[in-house]
């Protein structure tokens, strides 16, 4: 049989998603559904002096208006990650506080969409207001907490010596503005209770069994009466995790009235209670040698939270893995600002994070009159500085020196604003990327069918990563069948439990369940080919030969640390007179360990860099300073790139599969290929420019 990991495999899901025939949370049809529309704050920090909901409550079809004066009943969760988790801490409607503008403070229930949505709109709302705090500057900032059980402050040796002896001497702020996930399928739910105890949640998620526990101790029910259904999600970037208050009062509304209920969130509500990449200010110092030896790293960091939850944007996380140095210091401070609360958005911290080291080193490198790339091979982390663990599987050089090679760098020219064209401006520009490697336990039931094909079924779930694919080119290989033989059931709670689809694990989770699930099932037919276990089959007059297997890391954590790595080179051209950028050209090579399907994976890089140039370039949330509530209101405000502000993208994967951190060698690709992206084009605006820009987006006025 002819392999088929490492090859390129068409998306299993494809033709679903370009027909329409793939079913999203909000499309479910249900006999008797109404329709929710929020009411949302339009102060930033007060309290609601009164509300009158009595128009609304007499429109034609409206069913029910809910606010904090008649909250359905909700219990309040452990809210621990692990039991369960919610994206705000504070109940939905728990009291008259308003602490960000655009929070939800009613809900009006319809039997359409539209009567739903004009009864919102009548709901009067006085308030008691005071003024908002919005921003990093006016923000008092304390000590970060732990994230993730992790302290995020972190010191070895003496940074303040290390520094003095330097002979070369970077110190620079760099500035991310917030930044919105917007996804293409909107934060939606349907809520529909069975016989007042049972409960099924259509709704977008990148957790089916975590959401299943939360919402399972929100109302006050084993787990096994809530039933989650998400095989498809039209892109979450890490704003899908958890339930969001929207989500929470949804089910409680439904539970009431006894019918089931959908709410859609607009693009503009998404825009204030779905949650955001926080802003961040940092500060990176760096000291070395002469000839490029780096003697002393420090990176301060400051971000935001909201008056509803904690979220700190981990940007010092990265800093220890990058580049080895004597003397380190890391600090994160968090302030709390009259803002929705923050949250994962791809690659968080590791990507702002990037942003401000690799400028920096881009930085040291013009200082040293030293090739960057030949800066980065003298300084690469050999281990993880704050574990003191070899990394496993590491070819970051390789990235570079194949990178280098693909792009052509060794013909650079070395002084800024050598390089024209067409009465442009051109700029060469690298910096590096890197994301965690990282795995939890998963559980795949598989299944071989007489008609000869199989089933593979688990809870894990596609968010438009390509799981679908990955799980049915696992499949196949070990079993030996063609791929488009394998037939893969994703998201939904019924399903064996596959774990969480963020932080980059699920393809690290999955595959080795997978194999072990598939290695299984040929073991109970007492064949070694899917040909064999077939004739066995059929003499046996059995449905199926199916088997369970989990997988799940064990102490290898103990022994090494897990990083992806790769390099990014670019190419852009300005014309200084209007200020206009372009980046013309794009090489991108990444070590993520055994690469399952190529066509997937280098698809999720380039997602990343797209990206990636949107966040270095125009993608920015303002916020009303006096209202606090957004003035980004939807996809025409709020600007990413569009095909013609993207060249082609030329990804190459380097490296081996990494067996010590699964049996499968995968690491995941979700989150590296946006890290290092914003750097790299700041560093070729400098080569082109002479003009360092420190301060994202870079937009045209600061090309000017």
């Amino acid at each position: 049989m002819n392999k088929v990991i490492g090859t390129g495999v068409n998306r299993q899901d494809g033709k679903a998603k370009v027909t329409g025939t793939a079913t999203y949370a909000a499309e479910h049809q249900i006999p008797g559904l109404v329709h929710g529309y929020l009411v949302t704050a339009s102060i930033a920090n007060g309290q609601i002096k009164s509300i009158d909901t009595s128009a609304a409550a007499k429109t034609p079809g409206v069913i029910a208006v809910f606010t904090h004066k008649n909250p359905p009943k909700i219990f309040k969760p452990t809210n621990n990650f692990i039991n369960s988790k919610i994206y705000e801490a504070r109940l939905p409607l728990s009291d008259n506080q308003v602490h960000y503008g655009g929070q939800i403070i009613g809900l009006v229930v319809a039997d359409t969409f539209e009567r739903a949505r004009d009864a919102a709109h009548l709901v009067k709302v006085e308030y008691t207001s005071q003024k908002p705090l919005i921003g990093i500057k006016q923000a008092t900032f304390k000590d970060a907490p732990l994230f993730f059980g992790e302290e995020l402050k972190f010191e070895k040796g003496n940074f303040a010596t290390g520094m003095a002896n330097a002979t070369a001497k970077i110190e620079a702020t760099y500035k991310t503005v917030t930044e919105l996930h917007a996804p293409m399928e909107p934060h939606a739910i349907i809520a529909h209770w069975q016989d007042g105890d049972s409960l099924t949640i259509y709704e977008p998620t990148q957790w089916v069994k975590g959401t299943q526990r939360t919402y399972a101790e929100l109302f006050g029910l084993p787990s096994e009466r809530v039933r989650i259904v998400t095989p498809f999600l039209g892109g979450a970037f890490g704003s899908k995790v958890f339930p969001w208050p929207h989500g929470v009062l949804a089910a409680a509304v439904a539970r009431q009235i006894k019918r089931p209920l959908r709410v859609v969130l607009s693009r503009r509500q998404m825009t204030a209670n779905a949650g955001h990449r926080s802003e961040t200010e940092q500060i990176i110092r760096l000291g070395a040698t002469a000839d490029g030896q780096l003697m002393a790293i420090a990176h301060d960091v400051k971000s935001c939270t909201s008056p509803v939850d904690v979220f700190t944007e981990p940007c010092t996380n990265i800093t220890p893995v990058m580049y080895v140095a004597p003397n380190l210091r890391l600090k994160q401070e968090l302030a709390v600002i009259n803002l929705g609360t923050p949250t994962f958005m791809r690659a968080p911290g590791e990507n702002p994070g990037l942003w401000a080291i690799e400028s920096a080193m881009d930085e040291l490198a013009w200082k040293l009159q030293l090739d960057p790339v030949e800066l980065r091979l003298k300084n690469e982390a050999k281990e993880h500085q704050r574990r003191n663990l070899p990394f496993s599987a590491k070819n970051f050089a390789e990235c570079l020196q194949v990178g280098a090679e693909k792009f052509g760098w060794k013909d650079r020219p070395k002084q800024v604003r050598s390089l024209t064209r067409d009465g442009k401006l051109i700029g060469w520009g690298m910096a590096a990327s890197t994301f965690p490697g990282s795995r939890g336990a998963a559980t795949v039931k598989a299944r071989l069918l007489p008609d000869g094909t199989a089933h593979i079924l688990t809870s894990g779930n596609d968010m438009g990563t390509g799981a679908y694919t990955v799980v049915a080119a696992t499949a196949a290989e070990v079993l030996g069948l063609p791929v488009e033989k394998v037939r893969v059931e994703l998201g939904d709670s019924l399903l064996p439990d596959g774990g969480l689809a963020g932080g980059s694990q699920m393809t690290a989770s999955l595959v080795p369940a997978v194999m072990a699930a598939c290695q299984q099932v040929l073991k109970t037919s007492n064949a070694k080919t899917s040909q064999e276990a077939l004739t066995n089959l059929q003499k046996s007059g059995k449905a199926a030969f199916e088997a369970t297997a989990s997988s799940a890391p064990g102490d290898e954590s103990k022994k090494w640390a897990f990083q992806s790595w790769g390099a990014h080179f670019c190419e852009v051209s300005v014309d200084e007179e209007i200020g206009r950028l372009q980046v013309t050209r794009w090489v991108s090579v990444m070590n993520i360990g055994q690469v399952i399907n190529a066509k997937t994976a280098a698809s999720q890089v380039r997602g990343g860099v797209i990206m990636g140039i949107g966040q270095a370039l125009m993608e920015e949330c303002h916020f009303d300073p006096s209202s606090g509530y957004p003035v980004i209101y939807d996809l025409a405000t709020y600007h990413f790139p569009a095909h013609a502000d993207i060249p082609r993208i030329q990804v190459t994967f380097v490296g081996a599969p990494d067996i010590n951190f699964n049996p499968g060698g995968a690491r995941g690709v979700g989150e590296i290929g946006i890290t290092g992206v914003s750097a790299a084009i700041a560093n070729a605006i400098y080569h082109a420019t002479g003009k360092r820009i420190r301060d994202l987006p870079m937009t045209p006025d600061k090309l000017l």
